[in-house]
Parts: C-alpha cells; structure tokens; sequence
C-alpha cells in the first residue's frame, strides 16, 4: 500500500515537474551550445577590429561569464528553483570582494580605459605623475615607463588615467623652450644674433618649422630672452644641452656678463 502511494506521488510529481524539467535541460543544451557560437564570434570580431591584445582574454572571459551566469538564472526559473538567495550571496560576495580589492579594481579599471580609449601607446614619450619616459608596456593593471637615465617607473594604473597626461610624442615634434636673462649692457641685436647662429649650428633643429627668438620680458636689472624651436622628442635633451652651451660659449667670448656677475 505504502509503495503504491510512492509511485502514486512519484508519478504525480513527474507529471508536474517533468516538462519544466525536460524544457529546463533542453535550454541548457541549446544555451551552452549558442554560448560556444557566441564565443567564437566574440573572439573573430575582437580580432578584426583590432582589440588590444592584453584586452581580448578579459573582455571574452567577462562576456562568456556573464552569458554562463544568465543561462543558470534562466534554468532556475523554468525549474522553479528560487534564485532571491542565490542572488544575494551574489551580492555579497561582489559587495565584500569590491570593498577588499578597491584599489586594484580600480587599477584595473584604468588600465582598460587606457587600452580602449589609447591616450598613450607603445613607445610613446609621456609626462605623467611627475615621471617623464618612453612607455614599454602597458598591462591591465600597471604601465611601464623607462627614463632617459634608464631608470624603470612602474604607475599604478588607476593613478595615472585619473590625472594629466602629456603624450610628448603623438604630434610628431616637441618644442624646445628655454629663456636666457641678461643685464641691460648686452646688446639685444648682438645676443639674438649669438643666439640664432647657435641655433644654426646645432644639429637635429628640424629649420622647416618656425623658430622664436626674442625678449620676453623686461625687469628693473634684466631681460629675459625667449628661445623656441623645434625637435624630434627623442633628441630633446640632447639639443637642449648642445644649444644652451654654444650660446653661453659665444656670450662669454663677446664679454656679455649675466645679472649679478
């Protein structure tokens, strides 16, 4: 009697639940197989459109994930499983972990703005948290910098979106500027024509690109003269240090003295 009541109840509870069950397998199926076309379509299309390759792994991954996460909650709610406390632990879990790892989330989430949005790219001359350098890697969390005295400068990547950043080369050419202060004794046609001979003898000016030289500004004991020119970003320390010395070689050979001196 008392199994014949179980297969009674049995054979109800199938007649119930059977074709929730069935349609719950059936779109698990179909849904794992359509996820597996999805991600090779994801992955053909990152490819062809040029996606970072430091981006790919991560974008797939969370697309995959979020679909794999969607498909679970779908199967639930044919099955009729409550998913409000699945949900939660969700929750919490993302709630905790979000408050643990606050900063290096948000280094990551820096570090793909810079791969999307590309304010900087390899090899590119940047000035950036007081730091100024040739970018060698750009990771998800981190960016590499290397000095021109060859030192290696690791920034937070998270640190670095957040504040200015000076591309130093995506122009193609950076301007040279320094000022020169002299006493009024000096003869300004004589100091700019120092300077300009200077200029013409120094290598790696690029003289198609207009140059400046000039007082910029007078005071009660000095003048100030303006230089501007222009350089590859690679050459301008060097042109920097070569333009300066010449000038004050031919100054001090013409006898023009510098205030308080």
């Amino acid at each position: 009697m008392k199994l014949e009541k179980f297969y009674d109840t049995a054979y109800d509870w199938v007649l119930i639940h059977g074709p929730n069950i069935l349609f719950g397998i059936i779109v698990l199926i179909v849904g794992l197989w359509f996820i597996s076309f999805l991600k090779a379509r994801i992955r053909r299309k990152m490819s062809t459109r040029e996606v970072n390759s430091s981006l790919q792994p991560f974008l797939l991954s969370l697309s995959i994930t979020a679909l794999n996460i969607c498909l679970v909650l779908l199967v639930m709610q044919i099955l009729g499983i409550e998913a409000t406390i699945f949900t939660t632990l969700v929750g919490a879990f993302g709630v905790a972990a979000g408050l643990a790892l606050s900063g290096t989330l948000q280094n990551f989430a820096g570090g793909v703005l810079i791969l999307l949005l590309k304010p900087f790219e390899l090899n590119d001359n940047i000035i950036a948290q007081g730091q100024d350098g040739k970018v060698t890697s750009i990771q998800i969390f981190y960016t590499v910098l290397l000095t021109a005295d060859n030192k290696t400068i690791i920034i937070p990547n998270g640190k670095l979106f957040n504040e200015v950043i000076v591309n130093v080369t995506r122009e193609g050419n950076r301007r040279l500027d320094f000022e020169l202060e002299l006493g009024y004794a000096a003869n300004p046609e004589m100091v700019k024509a120092i300077i300009l001979e200077a200029i013409n003898n120094t290598p790696h000016i690029i003289p198609k690109l207009p140059m400046r030289v000039g007082i910029a500004r007078l005071a009660f004991d000095r003048m100030t003269f303006l230089v501007n020119v222009w350089v590859k970003p690679s050459e301008f320390l060097t042109v920097k240090i070569e333009l300066q010395e010449k000038i004050m070689k031919r100054l001090t050979e013409e006898g023009i003295k510098f205030p308080g001196t």
